[in-house]
């Protein structure tokens, strides 16, 4: 009885499994935790564990490791980060039962988990294979056709997430490999499973779009695991997904030696064919079939018919300027602690950062998952992917040298064809030996040249990251040889005002520059947060804030807090994207961030929250208003005025939309805080062409008429309600009598008002 209901089990395992050529070993395995590393003497690699896991997932999901011990304090160890509420880091064995299918004899057989950190070792049936895997970035694949029969095999893989190069990161801050923000974690995520194929079938297609010629070029990897030469046929048929429209199919004869062959072909998309930009993401699929004889293989890949590239110091993308209006990605997911490995997952920040006015992500000192490029190539952005280092001795190790490049090669491998994948940086704020990242970038762009590359997002090393680097593409950095680039660098030293860009800092510039992780301007912890953290993740930090202000007294204040610092930060925002937009050098920005990044120190910077919630400070609509395709701008000194002045601003304009925008009308209009109309104007039949439009207009308005103080709201909007940016301005009477002996104590702008009004004209 007891056998029978085994073979039911494998029955049923099978028929829900199996799909096509594709065994899924998603569910329950066996688990044993080895601190100690004593699975390799005990024979682990072939036996069964009393605990289980379902995979894909982490032990942290499943509740095992060390149980947190700390308290909410405001000390080093709960501010840096948020907390594991189990934590576990070392060797774990995994284990589960599969059955081949007979239909699987003579096939070519792999195996391959998605996502783990870091390294992995596979054993089948108690034997090893070869080689282990090691990759922080792109799936962990076996080759298992020597080891893999039809009927009953027991499969364990060893992860070990314990640092392997002690060089690669900073504090274990590098996005990829940290507690910072995502944890270090032990398990295996996305897509586990088993797949078989002929022995002549296609490993891999490469596609490279020609914008001008509406053609792609494709380079299949064939593999022939026979030992004998073969004819075949290659067929090649793309269509477009969002309408389903199918084009011309293409066929190639092919002849294959043993081993492996490489087959360029030139496909056309017709004369009709669509581009892929930020407006009209048109993504197409490519399958490319290989037959002969009885044997079959077929290879489906998504790509976009876009050229990102540069002219000069512009970025463009399909021979039209582009500027990045970008935010970082740090692997921020507070319920989990890892990236989501579905589009589901990815949905909540891409649409939220594209409410939110951009059309750009950073992925620092990491490369997310196939799901978020898909997402990202759905919905038209520009990423920019990293390498997963952040080192300070680049160079020191040839081992981490060679696993970087290692690394480089199954990024451009796993995930090169996607059109949103424009842009490649070696790592962020890298320093050592900065030829050895000089000869990688060369190395790439001779081996991938469908996307720009720089050598470090910024750095601090001495003559460096102050002009680009001879293989740069583009520079990321907070500063030229010639000046501030980052608000950081001038909010601080410079009284407020709204006439100055950063032309001067890029002048003679060759490539595109991109300010690096502006704004990092505080927000106080917003305490209604706390009930969100449900997942592996305790927020500690928060929870130890909000003690504070309890035994202080202050808790009422807590709101308070968060709106007045934030209210600042969504001001100094503004004024840096604003000034960054005012130079025609620049070609983008990257905030930290637009919301908050938990690490180092809990550095809530953001104006929405770690969960991409807003926070309430500044809504999405007024937020566009200052970060869209096209903004509309204004050059004014000082934003505080007497009655015996003039308001007197230039009009600018920054258009980095699909078009030209043609006779156009741009209004201006000044309110007071009751909404009453103070003035009103329009400037008639602009011809708005795409980039950085100066001098665009004037306004010249006397202040003579305002007689108490007034905070004044001055809006530009083109076409009367689209694109509409605003800014406030305050006036006060020239002249004011004061009774120093009546000196009256005030906190805000309201406030002041009110006593002012009552004639109480001492006021501090």
């Amino acid at each position: 009885m007891k056998k029978y209901i085994g073979l039911m089990f494998v029955l049923l395992f099978v028929s829900s499994c199996l799909h096509g050529q594709t065994i899924s070993l998603e569910g329950e395995w066996e688990i044993a935790l080895d601190s100690v590393s004593i699975g390799h003497v005990k024979g682990w690699n072939n036996c069964s564990f009393k605990q289980s896991i379902h995979l894909p997932g982490t032990t942290d999901d499943a509740g095992l490791g060390v149980p947190n011990s700390l308290e909410p304090m405001l000390q080093k160890p709960q501010l840096s980060h948020l907390t594991r509420k189990k934590s576990y880091i070392g060797e774990a064995w995994y284990t589960k039962e599969i059955v081949i299918p007979v239909s699987w004899k003579k096939k070519q057989i792999s195996f391959e988990m998605e996502r783990v950190l870091w390294k992995t070792n596979v054993w089948v049936d108690g034997k090893e294979v070869a080689a282990s895997c090691n990759s922080l970035i792109a799936p962990h694949t076996y080759n298992l056709t020597n080891y893999l029969t039809p009927g009953t095999h027991r499969i364990t893989v060893l992860v070990d997430n314990r640092k392997q190069f002690e060089d690669i990161s900073v504090d274990n801050m590098a996005h990829a490999y940290t507690d910072h923000t995502q944890i270090i974690w032990n398990g295996i995520l996305g897509n586990i499973s088993l797949k078989a194929t002929d022995p002549v079938r296609v490993s891999y297609v490469e596609i490279t779009p020609n914008v001008d010629a509406k053609s792609i070029s494709i380079r299949s990897y064939l593999s022939n695991s026979t030992n004998k030469k073969v004819k075949a046929k290659l067929s090649y048929e793309s269509f477009l997904k969002s309408s389903g429209k199918g084009i011309m199919p293409s066929l190639q004869d092919v002849v294959l030696m043993p081993g492996d062959t490489i087959i360029e072909h030139t496909y056309s998309l017709g004369a009709d064919a669509k581009l892929w930009d930020e407006f009209n993401p048109a993504v197409y699929s490519l399958s490319v079939k290989l037959k002969s004889g009885k044997f079959e293989s077929d290879y489906a890949s998504d790509f976009g018919l876009r050229e990102f590239t540069r002219k000069g110091n512009v970025l463009v993308n399909n021979h039209c300027p582009v500027f990045l209006r970008g935010t970082l990605e740090c692997c921020i997911f507070p319920l989990t602690g890892h990236p989501p490995m579905t589009e589901e997952g990815w949905l909540k920040v891409f649409t939220t950062a594209r409410e939110w006015g951009l059309n750009h992500l950073r992925f620092h000192s990491w490369c997310p998952p196939a799901a978020a490029f898909q997402v990202a190539d759905k919905m038209g952005f520009y990423l920019q992917v990293e390498l997963p280092v952040w080192s300070l001795q680049i160079g020191k190790s040839s081992a981490m040298t060679d696993f970087l490049y290692a690394e480089a090669d199954r990024i451009i491998r796993e995930y090169g064809n996607h059109p949103s994948f424009c842009m490649m940086s070696l790592g962020n704020e890298l320093q050592g030996d900065m030829s050895v990242l000089a000869t990688m970038i060369s190395t790439l762009k001779k081996k991938d040249s469908r996307r720009l590359y720089t050598t470090t997002s910024f750095t601090f090393e001495k003559g460096h990251g102050i002009w680009p680097e001879k293989e740069d593409d583009y520079l990321i950095t907070q500063w030229t040889k010639k000046g501030w680039v980052r608000g950081q660098g001038v909010f601080n030293s410079e009284p407020p005002s709204f006439d100055k860009d950063y032309s001067k800092s890029v002048e003679g510039m060759e490539v595109p520059l991109i300010t690096h992780e502006i704004g990092q301007y505080s927000v106080y912890p917003d305490l209604k947060e706390i009930d969100k953290y449900k997942g592996v993740l305790e927020p500690l930090n928060f929870i130890a804030v909000k003690r504070d202000l309890e035994k202080k007294g202050l808790l009422d204040k807590a709101n308070d807090y968060l709106l007045s610092s934030g209210k600042l930060a969504a001001l100094l925002y503004k004024e840096e994207i604003e000034r960054a937009l005012k130079t025609a050098g620049i070609s983008g920005f990257q905030l930290l961030d637009l919301h908050d990044f938990p690490g180092q120190g809990t550095a809530l910077v953001g104006l929405l929250n770690a969960f991409w919630d807003s926070k309430g400070i500044i809504s999405s609509q007024e937020f566009r208003g200052f970060c869209a395709p096209v903004v509309p701008l204004l050059r004014f000194p000082k934003a505080v005025y007497t009655n015996s002045e003039s308001f007197v601003a230039d009009v600018e304009i920054s258009n980095y939309s699909s078009s030209l925008l043609q006779n156009k009308d741009l209004s201006w209009i000044v309110k007071d805080e009751s909404g009453n109309t103070v003035a009103t104007a329009q400037i008639k039949g602009l011809d708005i062409k795409l980039g950085h439009n100066s001098q665009m207009g004037k306004i010249n308005l006397p202040l003579n008429d305002i007689k108490t103080p007034s905070k004044l709201s001055v809006s530009l909007s083109i076409d009367g309600t689209h694109y509409t940016n605003q800014w406030n301005i305050w006036v006060y009477p020239a002249t004011l009598s004061i009774d120093y002996g009546k000196v009256h104590f005030t906190r805000n702008f309201a406030e002041a008002k009110n006593l002012l009004e009552e004639g109480k004209n001492s006021i501090v």
